[in-house]
């Protein structure tokens, strides 16, 4: 049986035409996502280099800095440059750039140092592919801004399609574009708002990628050691609050040396409270190995939107399901913050956890 769908238009007219004529006038373009890019930053990216320079262009990506490990298996990831170990290079690029493309950021403070050389060095248009709130205009010549999308890789696929570039998206393109709506959505078990998505990903899939592969080398292609990290992190640093459905744990550069850490053996770990039943919210506190701050990140469920509370009390922000800031060191007042936050919230998160199935 044939099942079609209708995708609504990305851009009013004018916006696609001024999108087209930014491209067919540019020669040297360069690709940034945000800082410590994930799959959805790399992917995007990535996807969008690949489109960029089929149309003959120099597109070139360069990032604040390098995407984790278990990310370098993704195709293409290897012509990433990142300003703070290619800085030469990335300067170099930029410099020549005469046109730019952010994907999955919101604003030029989130590429920290990459973002403060672009808008010091660089007049050349900025135009955004995001799905982060609010956005800042007035940083951009251009917005694609959904922050009802999935993730940013889903945006590039529809605009993909919009550009009638669809025909001629390849596997590695596909797979690349997979790679973030998979991990933005945590396997498709959260942030997803249409179930466009779903279709999305089954046009992903008809040009022949291997879903299972993916998903086997994002997740399942850990070393002894992250998994001896995650064990003790959960067992010996974990805190529960119960009766306001939370969870807190640390992370401190010791316990990394201990455990031989390297980038991305975190990711994912603030999402593993959330397993317990009537869990709401997580928060993880990391001791940053760049520059003396605690990364914070948020995960919440159960009716609890944690992007306030980032907000509020980590100078931060996000999306109402995940979020994330930043505090002063040490760890220990950085805990005191935390349960500052918890406490403010507390009579939200005291309430049982929402049903997200109607019965």
């Amino acid at each position: 049986m044939d099942i079609s769908f209708t995708l609504p238009s990305l851009l009013q007219p004018a916006d696609l035409m001024t999108l087209m004529r930014h491209i067919k006038e540019s020669r040297n373009i360069v690709i940034c996502g945000h800082h410590a890019p994930d799959g959805d930053a790399l992917g995007s990216t990535l996807a969008w280099q690949g489109y960029l320079r089929a149309l003959g262009k120099k597109a070139n990506v360069v990032m604040p800095n390098a995407h984790p490990d278990f990310l370098r298996w993704m195709p293409q990831s290897q012509t990433v440059k990142n300003f703070r170990d290619h800085y030469a290079v990335a300067r170099r690029l930029i410099d020549e750039a005469d046109l730019f493309f952010f994907l999955d950021l919101n604003e030029m403070q989130r590429m920290q140092a990459l973002g403060s050389y672009i808008a010091q060095h660089s007049r050349a248009p900025r135009l955004v592919v995001d799905h982060h709130l609010n956005p800042k205009t007035e940083e951009f010549d251009l917005m694609v801004s959904y922050p009802d999308m999935s993730s940013t890789c889903e945006l590039i696929l529809r605009l993909l399609i919009e550009l009638g570039a669809y025909d001629d998206l390849t596997p590695t393109q596909a797979t690349q574009l997979y790679t973030g709506i998979m991990t933005d959505t945590g396997c498709f078990s959260y942030s997803i708002a249409d179930p466009l998505t779903f279709a999305l990903a089954g046009m992903l899939l008809r040009k022949g990628i291997d879903a299972e592969e993916i998903n086997k080398n994002v997740y399942h292609s850990w070393s002894e050691n992250k998994l001896r990290l995650w064990n003790h992190i959960l067992s010996k640093n974990l805190r529960t609050y119960p009766e306001l459905h939370t969870s807190l744990y640390t992370l401190t550069r010791q316990t990394m040396k201990d455990f031989h850490f390297i980038r991305g053996d975190a990711e994912g770990l603030v999402n593993e409270p959330l397993k317990v039943k009537g869990m709401k919210l997580s928060i993880a506190l990391r001791e940053d190995t760049e520059e003396d701050v605690i990364r914070v990140s948020l995960r919440s469920t159960g009716g609890f939107q944690c992007r306030d509370m980032a907000e509020q009390f980590f100078n931060g922000g996000g999306h109402a399901n995940a979020a994330g800031g930043k505090l002063p060191f040490p760890i220990e007042e950085a805990v005191k913050k935390a349960e500052e936050a918890i406490a403010a919230y507390a009579d939200e998160l005291k309430k049982p956890a929402e049903r997200n199935i109607k019965d």
